[in-house]
């Protein structure tokens, strides 16, 4: 007797601890700080704080700011987390936050103890609407309650509840739900109109399915309707395997796309790497160039310089003699340095222009930028289009190179010249132009070193010329108002 009382007592304790625990548990680690509630589908924000998502949802349409700049602020630390896919309806923000699975998974044992410990503890329910508190042993699925030990015994002898199945509270769960009509509460619904469409107990059958041709039992239906889930069963799973299908298939393509840019982005910078070492190798030749030919011209004036120099000293040293036999009293001197001057011991150069010899030595030194192979050359890296601009003073100036006699010997008189227009004809530079005199369109080059030319006589004189492709140009004749094309070919 004693000694289950110490254990009654004893187990009180434990669950009084262990209901001190629990509450602290949910209190501290599994109760929202928005709702006050246990979490509800709790998501974790970027600073590690966890809420409820109604309530994060709730939240940011409090918060226009947050709507605005198209992120999730805290509400405890006010720390701000990016939202995934802001385009998307500000309700589904909180949806693309990350689920707290961990707390999830407490969530649910915490309810499923409490369930257990609930049902283990349930009273019995008649003797709670007298006012007693007395542990129920069994339960009741037709009435739905808990019964102790004495309500069993008056349970099982009632007639209205002598057939009710009795188990225990720990498997209650696992007993056959059974539905009442909402409106004879006393009665089971255990038929099905499949006329009507509805579920109906046996008085409803009486009363309102008289007419009705097709009334069964909801346990006959039971085949069928487990056939007609698993039809529906497979139907779903084929879906979800196409669902999955193209999923795998678009994660695929993403995958290789990703694959693609990669590549792509390695061969740009591949070849502008490439581009820039060319240039680098391009600048470094050519400024080895330049200090060649600056030094070797340094060098030349360095010993121009000495020459000049030597040549200057030699100067003075006649200047001082002269001076000496100028000054001097005896006329055999004054003799002497004039018979030395007379002799050709002492000759006299001519002064040279030396500062415009420097001048136009300095010009001869040109740093001529060939842009076109520059451009060419780019064009090949496929870079598109390169401007070249030059701002400032052009250092170079216009020299004459050569010039071309456009006389042919058939022509009686001097040609007079409209237009001309250069081609490069099979790698041959070619200078077509029109004579308006001979009515005629000429063309001259250079082979194997010769001057050669070519003519094409026309019905009147030609007056504008454009170059039309490669190899042709478009020629205006304005007295006979045509526009005449030409193909030029050496």
């Amino acid at each position: 007797m004693y000694e289950c009382q110490y254990v009654l007592k004893s187990v009180i304790i434990v669950r009084m601890a262990t209901a001190g625990l629990e509450k602290k548990v949910k209190d501290n680690f599994l109760t929202c700080s928005i709702c006050l509630e246990m979490y509800t589908d709790p998501c974790t924000l970027k600073c590690d704080h966890t809420f409820c998502r109604k309530c994060v949802t709730s939240y940011i349409q409090t918060r226009p700011d947050a709507v605005q700049s198209k992120t999730i602020p805290c509400p405890c630390c006010r720390q701000d987390t990016k939202v995934p896919h802001p385009r998307r309806p500000v309700e589904e923000w909180a949806g693309q936050i990350k689920p707290s699975i961990i707390l999830q998974g407490l969530i649910e044992t915490y309810r499923s103890e409490v369930a257990v410990q609930g049902t283990s503890s349930t009273c019995c329910t008649i003797c709670q609407q007298l006012g007693e508190t007395t542990p129920g042993a069994l339960w009741c699925a037709e009435c739905e309650v808990a019964l102790c030990d004495k309500c069993v015994k008056i349970h099982r002898v009632t007639p209205n509840s002598l057939n009710h199945d009795l188990c225990d509270l720990s498997s209650r769960s696992k007993v056959k739900r059974r539905i009442k009509c909402t409106e004879h509460k006393s009665n089971r619904v255990e038929f099905h109109c499949q006329d009507c469409g509805k579920a109906a107990c046996q008085t409803c059958c009486i009363i309102y399915h008289r007419a009705c041709k097709t009334v069964v039992t909801i346990e006959s239906m039971k085949p069928g309707m487990k056939a007609a889930l698993m039809e529906k069963r497979l139907g779903m799973e084929k879906r979800l395997k196409v669902r999955s299908k193209k999923v795998d298939i678009r994660n695929e393509k993403l995958e290789s796309s990703s694959r693609i840019t990669e590549s792509a982005v390695q061969n740009i910078r591949l070849i502008c790497q490439t581009a820039i070492n060319k240039i680098k190798q391009k600048e470094t030749q050519l400024l080895d160039e330049l200090n060649t030919i600056s030094q070797t011209y340094a060098d030349q004036l360095q010993a121009d310089v000495k020459l000049e120099e030597i040549e200057m000293q030699m100067y003075r040293q006649h200047c001082v003699f002269i001076d000496h036999a100028l000054v001097s009293d005896c006329e055999m001197d004054l003799y002497d340095a004039y018979q030395a001057w007379e002799s050709g011991a002492v000759e006299m150069e001519d002064v040279r222009d030396t500062e415009a010899a420097d001048t136009r030595r300095i010009a001869e030194i040109r740093f001529i930028p060939n842009t076109f192979r520059v451009l060419k050359t780019l064009d090949k890296l496929q870079f598109g289009k390169i401007g070249v601009t030059y701002q400032g003073t052009c250092l170079l100036s216009p020299v004459l190179v050569d010039t071309i006699d456009v006389r042919v010997e058939s022509d009686k008189m001097s040609p007079v010249l409209r237009c001309i227009t250069v081609l490069a004809v099979d790698d041959i530079q070619t200078c077509v132009v029109t004579d308006c005199y001979n009515n005629c369109l000429k063309s001259l080059y250079i082979r194997d070193n010769h001057p050669c030319h070519s003519k094409l006589p026309l019905d009147n004189s030609p007056f504008g010329m454009t170059q039309l492709k490669q190899k042709q140009v478009m020629v205006a004749v304005p007295e006979s108002r045509q526009i005449v094309t030409v193909e030029v070919t050496p």
